[in-house]
């Protein structure tokens, strides 16, 4: 009995609109962030290396390039091409929204304009959606792509986001929520549990603001340390306390019980692959915790069955 048997999932959501699944193609634009330019800060969130989300990070290949090419490690090793596919294009790596607005869009169309492509999922800061954005991927929606804006949101607390070096506050991802929900965008937020600090009760104040706010979708992440990362230090030097996945496993199960049904999961775990992977191990394994949530979910109620 798999997760879509106790959670609303990104996988059901999309097989219910277009009858079929609908695969994520992960694309690296080659945008930077605000928090590493220096228009805003150098050295990134003290979590980020993007080489552990994202393998392609610094790639000369076009966006239609990427997109072909991840087609083709999906199909990699099968016997026969199967029947035709469609994807979805996710602008994951940095900040997505992070540019001048014709380079968006023409990035962005690049994407859309292939034939199986079916939508675009947008990963960003909650502080860089101007509205001029905003409209243009409601523009997308009025044609009947699927559209996504993913904000990495993290956690609410202000003491959280400063320890963090995140460098901004929760009230400027209510803002980008509220106007995103004035052009009918969809939102998808991602929640870190695990931050320095942070105790579970913290982290369901943290989903209640979200929910008070509005959400449409989310995200949850184990927090693991990476190469090249301000955390990497910070664990090596023994100042960075991590959770055991028992813990990340009982949190996660109780947000997603709190969580009513129609909001749409996108993920509920994460893992990273050695070397760059440093700790915790068993974030190193895709299915460790997986299964573990859904036995969780089986045994004491799944989505918004704690409402």
């Amino acid at each position: 009995m798999g997760l879509n048997q106790h959670v609303h999932t990104l996988g059901e959501y999309m097989k219910a609109r277009y009858g079929e699944k609908i695969h994520k193609l992960t694309i690296d634009a080659a945008f930077t962030c605000p928090n590493r330019d220096g228009s805003l800060g150098r050295g990134g969130c003290t979590f980020c290396n993007v080489t552990s989300f994202s393998a392609e990070h610094g790639t000369d290949a076009s966006v239609a390039q990427q997109l072909a090419e991840g087609k083709l490690r999906r199909d990699k090793g099968r016997s026969k091409p199967g029947k035709p596919k469609r994807y979805m294009a996710y602008f994951q790596a940095y900040t997505s929204t992070y540019d001048e607005y014709a380079v968006l869009k023409r990035k962005y169309e690049e994407a859309l304009q292939v034939s199986d492509i079916v939508g675009i999922c947008v990963g960003t800061r909650p502080d860089c959606v101007p509205d001029e954005v905003l409209a243009l991927l409601a523009g997308y929606q009025r044609q009947g792509m699927e559209v996504w804006l993913e904000l990495g949101l993290q956690s609410a607390r202000s003491d959280t986001l400063k320890k963090i070096n995140r460098g901004h506050e929760f009230e400027a991802y209510a803002d980008t929520v509220r106007r995103a929900r004035l052009y009918g965008i969809k939102i998808c937020t991602h929640l870190i549990l695990g931050l320095p600090g942070e105790t579970p009760e913290q982290v369901h104040q943290t989903l209640d603001q979200v929910l008070a706010v509005g959400v449409d979708g989310l995200k949850l992440h184990p927090l693991h340390v990476v190469q090249n990362s301000t955390m990497a230090r910070q664990y090596e030097a023994g100042r960075l306390p991590l959770w055991t996945m028992e813990r990340y496993v009982k949190t996660c199960g109780e947000l997603i019980r709190r969580t009513p049904r129609e909001v749409v999961y996108h993920r509920v775990s994460a893992y990273a692959k050695p070397p760059e992977l440093i700790a915790p191990d068993w974030c190193g394994d895709k299915w460790l915790a997986l299964n573990a949530i859904i036995e969780d979910l089986r045994v004491n109620g799944g989505q918004g069955s704690a409402l």
